[in-house]
């Protein structure tokens, strides 16, 4: 008996030590914003101060103004192979929301839906935009509502892809405390625990984003490593990994009017969506007056990001630009044999 008891302490003891080594092996520190600036800022890029915060912004192209608004965990790059399109026909504003990318942190911890709608909204006013197309994916999309529900007579047109947002299903309010506990990705449901969350303020392995993109890509070969390394390296900007934290433990509720979106809608929907499928869109259809959904077979949760080409011609259609089918196809070449 005592030396099984024996054998099982020894077990537990190497147990512990691999935890250990494994989270020592894991810990990540903050990255320094000069090199991230350097990194990830282009020739488009401003600093704009709104609310106290200084918002990364990127501005493109002439014309009417589309803003488009990312989703949870990402920045304003996921949306840099529509912007070189659209900037041939607009103007594009994208920015990195409060807690995400190079902006940072909000002192104030502003990261709910109707904080960034507002500052949106503020950004628009600073730069003399009065109206507007908006486009938001996931969390974005439910920013773009909340902005068009609010203000629809600053918005020209809406696009919802993959958005947050929906009207929810009548349920009991169990049920409802239930799915709020039990949907969207699996990083929602991890940050809910108290241990977990200190350990991902210091403990962020490269793996974790290589998986989550992973979770939001139907086909996993179209993952760059510039990709992985952008979501890793602008999560490490030096009080992101707290403002997510809090922003995910601390969500606050938010209203739409659905009835107020008398602008022209477009939703978007990757079909093999994991995160938000594809009956939330069903859902904003019904709700929304009018509204077109496009689904895409061959997509996940940003299709913006999967399959450009596919969904940035079908919004510039929506938009009424009409490009031919092969406009945005890579050149044909042709070899001919003497």
């Amino acid at each position: 008996m005592k030396t099984i008891l024996s054998g099982i302490l020894k077990f537990v003891i190497i147990i512990v030590l691999l935890l250990f080594l494994a989270l020592a092996l894991s810990y990540r520190g903050d990255l320094g914003m000069d090199r991230l600036v350097a990194k990830y800022t282009s020739e488009n890029s401003y600093f704009l101060p709104v609310n106290g915060i200084n918002v990364h912004v990127k501005v493109s192209g002439e014309g009417e103004a589309i803003f488009l608004i990312h989703g949870s965990f990402s920045s304003l790059h996921t949306w840099e192979a529509w912007e070189k399109e659209l900037s041939k026909y607009f103007m594009t504003i994208s920015m990195d929301l409060p807690g995400h990318g190079l902006t940072g942190p909000d002192e104030l911890a502003r990261y709910g839906i109707a904080d960034y709608a507002s500052l949106i909204l503020e950004i628009a006013d600073q730069i003399d935009v009065d109206e507007f197309h908006v486009a938001g994916n996931s969390m974005g999309g439910a920013v773009a509502l909340k902005i068009a529900s609010d203000h629809p007579e600053r918005v020209l047109s809406l696009n919802l892809v993959d958005a947050a947002g929906a009207p929810p299903v009548p349920s009991t309010a169990t049920n409802d405390a239930n799915r709020s506990r039990s949907s969207g990705a699996t990083i929602f449901k991890v940050a809910q625990y108290p241990l977990v969350n200190k350990l991902l303020l210091k403990c962020t392995p490269r793996f974790l984003f290589k998986w989550n993109l992973q979770q939001v890509f139907y086909d996993e070969e179209k993952i760059t490593d510039k990709q992985i390394t952008r979501y890793y390296e602008l999560i490490r900007r030096e009080g992101n990994r707290q403002a997510t934290l809090d922003r995910l433990t601390s969500r606050s509720s938010y209203q739409i009017d659905f009835e107020r979106l008398n602008m022209p809608v477009l939703i978007m929907w990757g079909a093999h969506d994991r995160w938000i499928p594809p009956s939330h869109g069903e859902r904003l259809k019904a709700a929304i007056p009018g509204a077109t959904l496009k689904i895409f077979e061959n997509a996940g949760h940003v299709p913006m990001e999967e399959i450009p080409t596919e969904t940035v011609l079908e919004y510039l259609h929506f938009l009424g630009i009409q490009l031919e089918e092969d406009y945005l196809s890579p050149p044909k070449l042709f070899s001919y044999a003497q």
